[in-house]
């Protein structure tokens, strides 16, 4: 495609997003790319609504200049839950394919082979750096605020802008290829119970080649156990009341962003179910929530449970743990809180 037949496409998806967003203004980028049949980053490419300019440069070298912003705020989200954080970027290692932000406000797993392109971003006077994977879906979206250093903005861009106009060019991931079910239930609850830290529950699904929801549904009640759809909403009613702290943990194809620590102010809007602290919002749409489960997993400090929300496709919409460091063993008030969601014991 050559510079001409771009800038035509541009313009035609400009116009198709500018006849959308007057009829319905309130829609997110997200939903206006769905309904467009496109990308959001797509979107962002060919300046609807926004002006952007494309970043060039590996991930890793592109994330590791963030942390010079000083404090922002951070987003990361799925179709069904988003996350946002503000805070610093400290103890950063983003040098190989999986990278990591390890501070006390921002912390982040980062798998940096589905980062596939970044743009500078600004929307009337905000201004953000975006992430997409090959699919043109977000991956990770960085927006500064007024405590944010705006004079490195144009360092930034200086420092990263892409060279001419290069069309954006966006493919479909193929659909996941492990299996829904397992042939061999024994096996898999076997090598469950063999876990000494929650970090080996995903080598242990590459394993057994099962989906993530394929294993909740094989392990046995006592490891994972389905529960009303409106625990999520108990559950966070009563880390409130107690004070209890929690993390919580959600996940776009590129970034699993964590939030740990105590909840304040709950409300519910539509059919999102909001946390809405002056450092930490998630927005939660319940509707989307097709299960929900209590997962139990021996570690070498005792039984660790957890909150899983699972949409109607089988992914994962957001994980809710205790607060824990370790070397320490579960917080006992929120394992109390797991196991009342429960109508059977889990195994302890």
């Amino acid at each position: 495609m050559n510079a001409i037949n771009f800038t035509e496409q541009q313009h035609t998806l400009q116009a198709a997003y500018a006849a959308l967003r007057e009829q319905a203004p309130q829609l997110r980028a997200r939903e206006i790319a769905r309904r467009l049949n496109v990308s959001e980053a797509e979107l962002v490419a060919a300046q609807c609504g926004v002006k952007s300019v494309a970043l060039q440069g590996t991930p890793q070298h592109l994330f590791r200049g963030l942390p010079a912003f000083g404090r922002v705020m951070v987003l990361t989200r799925n179709d069904w839950c988003v996350h946002e954080r503000h805070g610093y970027y400290e103890q950063v290692e983003a040098e190989k394919a999986i990278g990591l932000v390890l501070g006390k406000d921002i912390d982040l797993r980062l798998f940096f082979n589905y980062w596939h392109s970044a743009f500078a971003v600004e929307e009337g006077d905000r201004r953000s750096i975006q992430f997409f994977a090959a699919d043109g879906v977000a991956v990770h979206k960085v927006y500064l605020t007024a405590s944010s250093n705006q004079s490195h903005w144009e360092q930034y861009l200086a420092e990263n802008r892409a060279d001419g106009i290069k069309p954006l060019i966006v493919n479909p991931y193929p659909p996941e290829s492990a299996d829904r079910h397992t042939a061999d239930p024994q096996a898999l609850r076997a090598d469950w119970l063999a876990l000494t830290d929650t970090h080996g529950f995903f080598p242990m699904l590459k394993r057994n080649k099962l989906q993530r929801l394929g294993a909740l549904e094989a392990a046995g009640a006592d490891l994972a156990q389905q529960v009303a759809s409106g625990a999520v909403e108990i559950m966070l009613e009563s880390a409130v009341a107690q004070q209890l702290p929690m993390m919580c943990f959600v996940g776009s194809r590129g970034v699993v962003q964590i939030h740990s620590g105590p909840i304040q102010k709950l409300l519910r809007t539509g059919p999102w179910f909001n946390v809405l602290d002056p450092d930490f919002n998630l927005h939660l749409d319940t509707t989307a929530v097709a299960s929900s489960w209590v997962v139990n997993k021996p570690t070498s400090d005792g039984w660790v449970t957890s909150l899983e929300l699972y949409a109607a496709n089988d992914e994962l919409i957001v994980q809710f743990f205790g607060v824990r460091k370790p070397g320490q063993p579960e917080d006992k008030a929120w394992r109390a809180l797991m196991c009342s969601l429960c109508a059977r014991p889990l195994a302890q």
